[in-house]
């Protein structure tokens, strides 16, 4: 067993554990299953137990060295706030943090381990292609700021249902018609041609929906330069909107929760549920191919797929 001082560049798969909180039970457990995954070595993330000046601290390690040993693995343990280092049993400090951040040097990292996730450290930032926002002011602005190389892509049927509100249920059917051809244009410069017509056709009715329209052209009209099969994907937040009305539903039914765990234990149940028997999730993936393919080939370097 050791602190993590140093590393070992000849592993090639380790296992990486959670909290264990000084349980030589659970310590057992991960050795045995380490060594029957072929793991030479487990990498803990904190909160391991480590009290060495204590009597029931010792009995732990001793019995951590000893599962090791029979198992034929090392285990190595990153501090967290319930391990006593340099004579500290409780410390708030377990978050990464800018100092943390200038210690690993200028280096790319392909994995960082650590107890608790960077609070407010820019350090590994997600790279996202395109965010479809649901016809809000705010996200626009702010996703640009947070993800400057993402397209930010407003949600089409959102525009469209705000085109209905300022209308009559009389002319819904007649402005769906004359709208399609604006949404479903191959070009920008098509759809800007269909658009004039409909301004023709319905401006002086309806000057709100030609407003409307006009102040979320720049957001809408990203969509028009991707393939059908990424059109698909994000023509809607709908998928998304359904599945948060899920967990608000599942949540609002258990009215609270004894700890954030037991809530994310609920969350989870209610992501099942969607799919009891896996068929949905074969099908979905089957579904998902083309558009896969599509957006790698449009965000070449930054979207990887995988064999799966």
């Amino acid at each position: 067993m050791s602190r993590a001082t140093n590393y070992r560049d000849d592993v090639r798969r380790v296992l990486i554990a959670g909290d264990t909180h000084g349980s030589a039970k659970w310590v057992k457990h991960l050795t045995d299953v380490a060594a029957r995954s072929d793991c030479p070595v487990i990498i803990q993330v904190g909160d391991f137990g480590y009290f060495p000046d204590h009597r029931d601290g010792q009995r732990f390690l001793s019995a951590v060295d000893q599962a090791c040993a029979a198992n034929g693995v090392e285990l190595w343990f990153i501090d967290g706030n319930h391990d006593d280092m340099a004579g500290i049993d409780w410390w708030s400090h377990e978050v990464t943090d800018t100092d943390d951040v200038a210690r690993l040097g200028n280096e790319q990292l392909d994995v960082l381990i650590t107890h608790d996730a960077p609070a407010g450290v820019d350090l590994l930032s997600a790279d996202v292609c395109i965010v479809c926002c649901d016809g809000l002011k705010g996200p626009p602005d702010s996703s640009s700021a947070t993800w400057p190389l993402a397209i930010v892509q407003t949600c089409v049927l959102h525009l469209i249902r705000h085109t209905f509100r300022l209308a009559g249920r009389h002319d819904w059917d007649k402005i769906g018609k004359a709208l399609r051809p604006v949404y479903t244009a191959p070009t920008e410069a098509a759809a800007r041609e269909r658009f004039t017509e409909f301004t023709v056709e319905w401006g002086a009715k309806y000057p709100g929906i030609i407003r409307l329209w006009e102040s979320a052209w720049a957001e809408f009209v990203p969509f028009l330069a991707f393939e059908l099969e990424v059109r698909r994907v994000i023509f809607s937040t709908n998928a998304i909107e359904s599945l948060n009305a899920r967990f608000r539903r599942a949540v609002r039914a258990r009215g609270h929760f004894p700890n954030e765990q037991a809530a994310m234990k609920c969350l989870y149940l209610a992501l099942r549920s969607l799919d009891p028997t896996g068929r949905g999730r074969q099908r979905w993936a089957v579904r998902w191919k083309p558009a896969l393919n599509a957006f790698a080939l449009m965000f070449e370097g930054r979207i990887f797929p995988n064999n799966k």
